[in-house]
Formats: C-alpha cells, structure tokens, sequence
C-alpha cells in the first residue's frame, strides 16, 4: 500500500510541476485572464438572499480557467500545445485536461449590468441600483469585477383574481375562476415573472383537460395594479385577450372514435370493412387485430370531454404492443357551430403502423461471460408478432456455442464447454388473471409471459448438465423509469452427468458442493424491481437500482417426505429450499460533455438455505471475482472469506459464497472517437453462512470489513455505437487473507464485452 501511495504522489508532484510554470509569460500583452464576478447584494428589507443571488451569478456566469493549488494546469497545457512542435505528451494532455483562455477583454460589464437589472426587475426589485468594479490583479494579469446591487423592498402579491364583466358569460370563465384555487400565486408572494409564465401554462394544462381543444396560453393576459397601496403591494388580474376565436373558447366532445390497426400506404386505396366493438370503430381490410384485444389499450372513448392525457395513455399504451412499429393520433373538428350545450365535436383517429408480423434472424456472436469463458455462439430465432391476431409475441430461438476459458488460475485454462439449447416463449400484451385488474394499471398494460426451455452444457474434463424449466409471470412498468416482474412460477429441473474421476473426487472432497448439486428441483418465486435512469452507458447520467429476490422450496415442503439422509424429497426429486435477495445500485455521474464520467456501484446479496438444506443450489449461488466483479482477481478465486487453496489447484467451483459484498468505483474519459480509458478501483468478497470444513475462514463474521479484496487498474474501451470491446487489467492491492499490499507482479487482464456496470 505504501508504494502505491508513492506512485500516486509521485505523479501528482510530476503534473503540478509541469503545470507549476506560470502562464502569464504565455498571454498576450493586450490580455487578462477573467477570474470572475462576484456580488455584493445590500437591503434592509430582505434577509435570506441566497437563491437570489445564485440567480444572478447564473445569468452573468462566464466561463474561467480553473485554478487548481494557485496553479492552471488546463491553461497551461492548452497553451503548450499551441507552439511549434508540441509533440505527443502535450497533444494528449491538451485533449483530456486542456482549457482554452478566457480573457477579461471579452466582458461586456455594461451589458452584465443590464442583465442583472432585468433579472431584479423579474423578480420584484423595481428600482434596482447595481454598480461595478473592476479589479486587476497585476501579480498573474487577471481581472474579475465585483457588482454592488442596493435592493429597494420588492412588489408583493395582495390578490389574485380573475378580470371579467357581466357580459363574459360563457362557461369558460367559470373554468378559469375554478382553476385558481390550485395556483401557486398565494398572498405575500413576491413579483416573478417565471411564476406567471408557468402560472399561465398551467391554466391552459387544466383547460385542456377540460376539453379546450383548441385553447393556447397566450390568450391569458397578466395585468397588475398598484395604486391602491403606497407599500409596494400589488393586485395581479388574469384575463382573456379580445378576439378570441370562439372555436378556443368553448369545450369539445369525443363523437366517434376510429381504429386502423393495419395501417399502410399501400392499403389506403384498398376497401376496407368497419367493426364496433364496444363504441370504438376498427377499420381493416383484412382481420388483422381482433378488436377485443385492442380495446383496453384505448383510452379515447365517444362521449368524453377531449384531454390530452388520454391521448399521451392511448399512444403509450399502443406503443408498448410488440406489434406495431407507430403510433399516430389525430383530430378532426367535425363541424364549426356550437351545440345548444355549448360545446363542439371532434372525431379521433389512431393509426397504427404495424412491423413485419414473422421475422426469422440467424446470429454469429462472439460470447464472453463473467467465468472468463469466450467462444463463438450461433444462434436461429424465429419471431411470430401477432400470433393469435392479439399482439402476442411468440419466440422459438435454437442456439449452440463452443466455450473457453482464459485467462483462469493455471490449472483452469483450457476447460471449455459445449451449450445447445432450445427455448420458447409467450409474451401476451395483457395480464392473465382471474380477476380483471387492468384499471389498477394506468401508465401501461402488464404483459404475461410463459416461457420453457431446453438446455444441455457439456463442461469437457468435468461433467455434463441438462436441465428444462419453465415459468409463468408478469411484467409491466410503474412509470418511465420503473419496471417490475414477478413470476409465481418458476420451475427447474437440473441432472448433472457424465461426471469425470476429477469431479467426483472434488466432490468427494467438499460435501458441501456435492449437496449444491444434488438439488436437481428448483420450484419457487421471484420478483424484480428495477429503476433506471440510465438511457446511455456512454454519456448517460442517474442511477439504476435493482432489486432482486428469490424464493424456493417453501410449498414443496408442505407435501415433502425425507430420504434416508434427512433430506426432504418430492416425487423421488431432492428439491432446493432457500429464500434470497439482491441490492445493486450504481451511479453514475457526468463531468463534462467529452464523456468524462464517475460511475460508482455497490452490490449487496444473501442467499439463505431453510429446512434440512445445508447451502444454496449452485447455480443459485455468489462468486466474486473476474471481468464483471473484482477485476484484480481470477473468476470465482476469491473467498469465500479468508479462503485460500494451500496448492492453488483447487477447481474454482469450491470458491462461492451465501453472502455477497461488492463496491466499485470507476472514471471513465475519452481518449479519441471510439476509444475509451478508465481507471477504477473494485472491492469485495463472498462468504458462507454456515461453516464448511472443506473451505476454512469462510464463514461470514463481524470482521468482514478486514476479508475484503481489494485491486486497482487501467482499462480501454473500443466503443463503436454502443458496441463496446473492454480490455481491463488491474492488480490486487489487498487479499482477504492478507494486509494491504499493492502486487503488481499478479496483474490479471480481464476480455469482455459490454461495460461493467
């Protein structure tokens, strides 16, 4: 560690005196270096002028050079690489650290006065005084200006209310006046003219709401008066503008609502029969979508107000169906005279584009997994988008794949496995339930989904899996960036064969994971949540929160009879009876706007084993280590706990854990247009929660915090649209056995695909 610490601090000490020699011999001799503004705000009637004063310092904000330890390492480099033959070192330092100057002679301080005189005038301070100063710096040729502003007492809000005569009798104004109990314009709020912008946009929001078509906030008017108080106080008056066009002055009703669920350019001209069902008309020139199925999607009904939050649930909801490719809504005004009821009419229609219905796609794809395992995966998936003409999704998908591992512990590289599998499934765009909950959904229809699937994976030298399951389970979204699945069944049925003497005598060795493998029946529950702000690995900024839980065995154990050994059985079938549950969150934060990023994970697991069941299935089991984990370490070499094979040649199936702990924190910076850097820091390890007398130290205790793993590293990333190659190499700088030390003579290169996190 300590070395560590002198490699860091000698690099710091080698770029800060780099960048130690001053700039100002680089400056023009007609030039400064802005270093700011700063405000000085004075009143005796306001306290508290923090937000304020950050609105001001926004409105005048230019850019500066930073200043980093009285130093400007970014100004410094930029100007290095501006002279004749900069070379490579001060190219590369100028791309990822440069800045270029920003000088005082570029200011307009009369135009920054002006601005902050209209920005105090929108917020209530008539009358403003604002004067500045000019300070120079002659010591590094810098100059910032110091703005003196005398606040006068601001225009307070007495009333609000809406401007009307008698003769203003339509229903309209009764809409407007109504609408004014929800506004933020309360008494003894302050003159701003961004809370009457949005005040006006949110009148229009709620008459739309109440069928105003054709209504636009820029026919409200803001009239204020202060002449019946001498203490700045004022009366603020909403009201209509003359010549208003009628058509926007009065509501609209919903007469006819028209479906074209096939919609084409090519099939305008076709004739074309029209279906009711329920209200809704469906025009098609061949039963494409059975009217039925369509009909919870639509959320525009005959005989409604018009609202445009409708509209937004109608074309989200159709969005959603794997069947379609668009969705447009239109409106039709069907008449121009208004009805005895003062109301006009409109007819609806949604067209819908739908995407080719049977797909067949043949896939080559290079495959590398957190095993350290890579090879090439061919893959056949058929695609059915409208299999029984309701916007069911089915999918038959066959693929098989050769496997390798690299980059494992020595005695582990060259294992290598053969996959074939054979899955289908069936996504229904609705829920199936015995009970219609479909109103309890408003932001978008859950969908069913019935899956089964067929795999057999030959791990050469060790032994052979096949396995079948089958589940049945819901998926639907809470909002844009909520999902959630749930699946009450969830079946799994593993044989494990053609064991080699190697296995059976690491089996034999460690009950154990002879008893992981043993639990040949998995039937239980899961259930994930998952919020996502990130839209983009590359430049995306937000969180992601993931939780997952897991649930097995509890029902089989109510019908359950125990074998000879003490352990329950179902039908002949030794079943897994465990409960278990994930946390993963990361972060990640943007830094500037050449995809410079800090991304931060933390993952949080435990896996119980209940019953007569000593530990978790395997394949439901932790490992820690590898390219998507501890890249300091091998695939499943770390843990569990303070674990360590005496020879090293154990197998890597006896290093996994009940417990996981993981944290990670990487920056991620561009180096040219499709090539990425980064450096990170991973930390973590697994442990057991019962004691194994084949894995010593394993067991999860209160000094964990002192078994962690911890490594160091570089990485490079050949990012191409979202296609992204990773190279990582790192180094451990603690074992969980050991104290602090960096081992840069263990570096460990990790290969995948895709980021990290």
């Amino acid at each position: 560690m300590g070395r560590l610490v002198k490699i860091v601090f000698f690099m710091m000490i080698s770029i800060f005196a780099l960048s130690s020699c001053s700039v100002k011999k680089y400056l023009p001799e007609d030039k400064s270096l802005y270093t700011g503004a700063e405000l000085k705000l004075e009143s005796t009637h306001e306290k508290g002028l923090e937000k304020l004063e950050t609105k001001l310092k926004t409105a005048i904000s230019r850019n500066t050079n930073t200043k980093i330890l009285g130093m400007r390492p970014g100004l410094y480099f930029n100007y290095k690489a501006k002279r004749e033959n900069p070379g490579f070192i001060n190219k590369f330092l100028n791309k990822q650290f440069g800045e270029d100057p920003y000088y005082f002679e570029s200011i307009n301080v009369e135009a920054a006065e002006d601005i902050l005189k209209n920005r105090l005038r929108n917020s209530g301070y008539f009358g403003s005084s604002v004067t500045s100063i000019v300070q120079k710096d002659s010591s590094d040729r810098s100059t910032s200006v110091l703005y003196s502003i005398d606040l006068p007492k601001p225009y307070r809000l007495e009333s609000y209310q809406l401007e009307k005569t008698v003769a203003d009798t339509l229903r309209i104004y009764d809409e407007i006046q109504s609408s004014l109990q929800y506004s933020d314009l309360q008494e003894n709020k302050r003159f701003n003219l961004d809370l009457l912008k949005s005040e006006r946009e949110r009148i229009d929001h709620y008459l739309k709401k109440r069928g105003y078509y054709n209504f636009n906030s820029d026919f409200l008017i803001f009239e204020a008066d202060t002449n019946a108080y001498d203490t700045r106080n004022f009366d603020l008056y909403v009201r209509l503008k003359t010549q208003v066009p009628e058509k926007s002055l009065v509501p609209y009703i919903i007469d006819e609502v028209y479906i074209h669920p096939n919609r084409t350019l090519a099939d305008r001209e076709e004739e074309k029969d029209t279906l009711s069902f329920k209200g809704l008309n469906f025009i098609q020139a061949q039963p494409f979508f059975k009217p039925k199925r369509l009909y919870p999607y639509v959320q525009i009904n005959p005989g409604e107000t018009y609202n445009p939050k409708a509209s937004r649930f109608t074309s989200r909801r159709l969005s959603s169906i794997s069947t379609f490719k668009f969705v447009n809504i239109d409106y039709e005004e069907k008449d121009s005279v208004t009805d005895l009821k003062g109301k006009r009419h409109l007819k609806a229609d949604i067209y819908l584009s739908p995407l080719k219905k049977r797909s067949l796609r043949l896939e080559l794809q290079g495959v590398t997994k957190s095993n350290n395992f890579a090879g090439p995966n061919l893959s056949l998936v058929y695609s059915n988008r409208n299999t029984f003409r309701g916007g069911e999704l089915f999918r038959l998908s066959l693929n098989g794949g050769y496997e390798q591992q690299f980059f494992g512990k020595a005695d582990d590289q060259g294992l290598s496995s053969i996959q074939l599998g054979l899955n289908a499934s069936l996504l229904f765009p609705r829920l199936i339930f015995p009970i219609d909950l479909d109103a309890s959904f408003e932001y978008a229809v859950p969908k069913t989904k019935v899956s089964l699937g067929l795999d057999y994976l030959n791990r050469t030298q060790l032994y052979t899996l096949n396995s079948v399951s089958t589940s049945f389970g819901y998926l639907w979204e809470g909002n844009s960036y909520v999902t959630h699945q749930l699946k009450p069944i969830n079946l799994e049925y593993v044989k494990l064969g053609n064991t080699s003497n190697e296995f059976d005598e690491i089996l034999e060795n460690n009950p154990f994971l002879r008893r992981s493998f043993e639990q040949q029946f998995i039937a239980g529950l899961t259930y994930d949540f998952t919020y996502n702000e990130i839209k983009d690995q590359t430049t995306g900024e937000g969180i992601f929160f993931g939780f997952h839980y897991d649930m097995a065995g509890n029902l089989l154990n109510l019908v359950g009879s125990k074998n000879e050994e003490g352990q329950k059985e179902f039908l002949g079938l030794q079943y897994a009876h465990y409960v278990k549950a994930d946390l993963d969150i990361t972060y990640h934060l943007r830094l500037d706007e050449k995809r410079q990023k800090l991304v931060g994970r933390i993952f949080a697991g435990m896996g119980q084993p209940l019953g007569t069941t000593e530990s978790l299935p395997f394949v439901k089991q932790y490992f820690s280590g590898g390219p998507y984990s501890i890249r300091a370490f091998r695939i499943r070499s770390l843990g569990p706990g303070t674990f360590s094979p005496e020879d090293g040649s154990n197998s890597f199936f006896d290093q996994s854990g009940d417990i996981k702990l993981e944290a990670n924190l990487e920056y991620r910076f561009p180096i040219t247009e499709y090539l990425n850097g980064a450096v990170f820091a991973d930390a973590g390890n697994v442990w057991l929660i019962n004691e194994n007398e084949a894995t010593p130290g394993g067991k999860f205790t209160s000094n964990f915090i002192n078994e962690i793993g911890a490594g160091v590293g570089v990485g490079l990333r050949v990012d191409i649209q979202g296609f992204v190659i990773r190279f990582d190499l790192a180094a451990p700088i603690k074992k969980p056995s050991t104290s602090w030390n960096f081992d840069a003579a263990s570096p460990v290169l990790n290969f995948a695909i895709g980021y990290p996190f």
